[in-house]
C-alpha cells in the first residue's frame, strides 16, 4: 500500500511537535500516525525531514542511527536527553503523544 500524502504530513506534523529534550521511536510515531509499521516512518524521514528535528526519532532499543550517532547523540545530550552508553533513556525522556496508549 502506497503511502499518501496526508500520512507524510501527519508523520512531519508529529516529528515536529517532540519538543526539546525528549524523543519518540519510528514506532511511536507510526502508533500515533495510525501506520501499520514503524519502517513507513523511516522512510519518510529518509526522504523528507530536512527541516525536521529528525534528530529526536530513534529506534525503540533507544540506539541512535548507526550512520548518524555521533551527532545525533551529541544533538540530544545538547538538549538535556540522557544518554547512557551510547543508548538514549527512553523511560526518562520519551514522548508521550496525546490520545496514544502509554508503553
Amino acid at each position: 500500500m502506497a503511502t499518501t500524502d496526508a500520512q507524510v504530513e501527519q508523520v512531519r506534523a508529529l516529528v515536529a511537535s517532540i519538543p526539546a529534550g525528549r524523543v519518540a521511536t519510528y514506532g511511536d510515531i507510526a502508533m500515533a500516525a495510525g501506520l501499520s509499521t514503524p519502517r513507513t516512518v523511516g522512510w519518510i524521514m529518509r526522504t523528507d525531514a530536512a527541516d525536521l528535528p529528525w534528530h529526536r526519532v530513534i529506534g525503540a532499543g533507544g540506539k541512535p542511527a548507526a550512520h548518524l550517532a555521533h551527532r545525533q547523540l551529541r544533538l540530544l545530550v545538547e538538549e538535556g536527553v540522557p544518554v547512557r552508553d551510547g543508548r538514549v533513556d527512553l523511560p526518562a525522556a520519551r514522548f508521550r503523544f496525546p490520545d496514544t496508549p502509554a508503553r
